[in-house]
């Protein structure tokens, strides 16, 4: 196998990405998934995580937020691994769903950041019906926004 030369580093200097920046970019691209929620089954881990988008793209919210929660991450010069805790929809195909998730981590960091994604483990830990989210609009609205974004890049 060829040696690939990383995106991060050249003659010039090299850059570093932070763990908290990969886990806020791991985290926004779960919620991109339709029916899934990060963290589980606290509805204010959906309003953390609302919040902190809505601050993101106004300028505001910080590295520690919602969109981080149930994300841990380890980041190297040139890898990175990401665990996600997180709730479904009932109803919804829980292997299909996570293989979604799964790849859009992926696409997202490694087309983000240029890292390489070694592993993407996730642990579903609740189940949960439409009315126990009461912030899905909201949510939907999030991930409207994000499936624009994506078509205008």
């Amino acid at each position: 196998m060829g040696e690939r030369r990383s995106p991060l580093s050249s003659e010039r200097g090299s850059t570093t990405i932070s763990e908290a920046v990969v886990s806020k970019i791991a985290g926004i691209a779960t919620q991109e998934v339709e029916k899934v929620q990060m963290g589980g089954g606290a509805a204010a881990a959906v309003g953390g995580f609302l919040g902190t988008v809505t601050g993101a793209v106004s300028g505001g919210g910080s590295a520690g937020s919602g969109s981080a929660r149930g994300v841990s991450v380890e980041v190297g010069e040139e890898e990175a691994a990401v665990n996600l805790n997180m709730a479904v929809e009932y109803g919804v195909p829980i292997p299909r769903t996570t293989e979604e998730v799964r790849r859009n981590v992926i696409n997202r960091v490694e087309n983000l950041t240029g890292l390489n994604v070694t592993e993407v483990n996730i642990t579903v830990n609740d189940v949960q019906l439409p009315e126990e989210r009461p912030m899905l609009d909201q949510q939907q609205e999030v991930e409207r926004q994000a499936r624009e974004q994506e078509r205008q890049a």
